[in-house]
């Protein structure tokens, strides 16, 4: 079943990256592992520029437990690509970001997928509840799908 492809303007926060020589693969296209790399750049700028999240010392962090992503057209070294983070569900300890990836200047994705953090304690890995001032700060991000 082909995919509808989802469109830049159903993201409110989106993330420039410019691909690198290393993303390449033998076939001269953007490896499928590499789009998860992007994803995980993408939805950590989220919680780092909007959210205050400290990579180094915030008390929680995220944790990944579910990826997905379905590739809709070919990516390739040098482009700069644009990655759209929304939040499609926000629970008591977790995140489900929906993402897409644009080549630049285009409405239609090129790939598009979702990430789960579920939040836990730095220290303890133990699941912890996601603080108010982050809730308050993603919540303009959260859609329903």
């Amino acid at each position: 079943m082909k995919q509808t492809a989802k469109l830049r303007s159903e993201y409110k926060f989106i993330f420039p990256i410019q691909t690198r020589w290393a993303d390449n693969d033998m076939y001269g296209h953007v490896n499928n592992v590499t789009y998860y790399s992007y994803f995980d750049t993408a939805a950590n700028a989220l919680l780092i520029q909007q959210a205050g999240f400290s990579t180094s010392d915030s008390p929680q962090i995220g944790l990944v437990v579910s990826s997905a992503c379905d590739f809709l057209k070919e990516l390739s070294y040098p482009e700069i690509i644009e990655v759209g983070v929304a939040i499609s569900r926000m629970g008591n300890s977790s995140l489900t970001y929906d993402l897409a990836i644009f080549k630049q200047n285009e409405e239609p994705a090129a790939a598009q997928g979702h990430f789960v953090h579920v939040f836990v304690d730095r220290q303890t890995r133990k699941s912890t509840t996601i603080s108010q001032p982050m809730r308050d700060a993603l919540s303009p991000y959260l859609v329903q799908e």
